[in-house]
């Protein structure tokens, strides 16, 4: 299968108006001084399609179990490197999810597009290492956050289901 983009750029601002094969625009620009700050940068897009590839996953395979959230976000952040070419040395990916769904679904929903089924996160992970988070706020007001998995150049890490009594904590 192949995928083919065709990007014009502009020259005197940086801005980059890209087309995919399916004619769906897609902007980038640099920050100020280099760029007019317009659109998302190509690091942000970058994290945006992680963001995307494993949301469409998760949402997917939600459903399937019959595991309908109220509401769910992605959040995504990454660091870099000071120098140039500044690439991510470390990516987080935390999945905010509330409503009516079971840990042990969301879980192993996560689980499977990070071991499994998100390209991007393949192609990511070659390179940094991704940690796979979850926040599930339920019905009645509790939360639990746990550690997925970790997927990165030296293998993937899949942790144990979570249990209300040891849940797993976000180091600082």
């Amino acid at each position: 299968m192949s995928i083919r983009i065709v990007a014009t750029v502009d020259p005197q601002r940086s801005v980059v108006r890209a087309l995919t094969d399916g004619d769906h625009p897609v902007a980038m620009d640099a920050a100020p001084p280099d760029g007019d700050g317009s659109a998302a940068e190509p690091k942000e897009a970058l994290l945006a399609a992680l963001a995307g590839c494993t949301g469409m996953d998760v949402a997917s395979i939600l459903r399937k179990k019959r595991q309908v959230p109220r509401t769910y976000e992605i959040a995504v952040s990454g660091e870099s490197e000071a120098e140039h070419p500044r690439v991510f040395t470390a990516i987080t990916v935390e999945h905010r999810v509330s409503g009516s769904v079971k840990a042990e679904a969301l879980r192993r929903s996560i689980e499977l597009s990070a071991a499994k089924y998100c390209p991007v996160n393949a192609m990511l992970s070659a390179s940094v290492t991704i940690e796979h988070w979850y926040r599930l706020q339920a019905d009645d007001g509790s939360a639990t956050e746990f550690l997925v998995a970790v997927t990165g150049p030296r293998g993937s890490r899949v942790m144990e289901s979570p249990r209300p009594d040891h849940e797993t904590e976000r180091s600082s």
